[in-house]
């Protein structure tokens, strides 16, 4: 049960209705507000600008969405974040990430199933997660893979604000929906056996 009272789904009034007019845009007429959404409405303001920063680096960053995936699920893993890893997990599936990617990515140093430039932005991943930055030697990494220095900001950004994610949804407890439950694994970041 989050900490602080979830809004509706589907708000009727503005200034919430007319976020989720915007997002019903990007996302389709079907989209509600997710639960993180629903407790970040009580500062719509916080709201609108949260929405502002994270669906750009969704929507419209140059990396391959893939990889940006991959990332953000093992940053989840690090952190802990049950509701970030059932969000982006069918996310990463929509993105062309396979299962044997995502079932190794507690382990991807030892896997052979991820490439270089995929293993250089796990690696910042994982160091930004675990704190308190990208060493000198990842951000070499990622450059030495080709990732130009706008590719290079959006992975760290996006590494970033995901960490930010996560210390949110747990300070604020924040329940997953049922229909993401079956991402979990006795509520750890894992998908369940197949």
């Amino acid at each position: 049960m989050s900490h602080l009272p979830l809004l509706p789904a589907v708000p009727m009034q503005p200034p919430l209705s007319d976020i989720l007019a915007d997002l019903r845009t990007k996302a389709g007429a079907d989209f509600e507000f997710p639960n993180l959404y629903r407790v970040m409405g009580h500062a719509p303001e916080m709201l609108r600008a949260w929405v502002a920063f994270a669906w750009p680096l969704r929507l419209a960053a140059t990396t391959p969405r893939s990889l940006r995936e991959l990332l953000i699920l093992r940053g989840a893993q690090v952190c802990n974040a049950k509701f970030e890893w059932a969000h982006h997990v069918p996310m990463a599936f929509s993105a062309g990430v396979s299962r044997t990617q995502i079932d190794a990515l507690e382990h991807w140093r030892d896997a052979d199933c991820f490439d270089a430039q995929q293993r250089a932005a796990l690696r910042v991943a994982e160091e930004i997660s675990i704190g308190p930055a990208a060493s000198p030697e990842a951000i070499a990494e990622l450059r030495a893979c080709g990732f130009t220095d706008g590719e290079v900001v959006e992975l760290t950004l996006t590494a970033s604000f995901y960490v930010c994610v996560a210390r949110f949804l747990g300070s604020m407890d924040m329940p997953l929906e049922p229909d993401y439950e079956k991402y979990c694994d006795n509520g750890l970041c894992r998908l369940p056996a197949v």
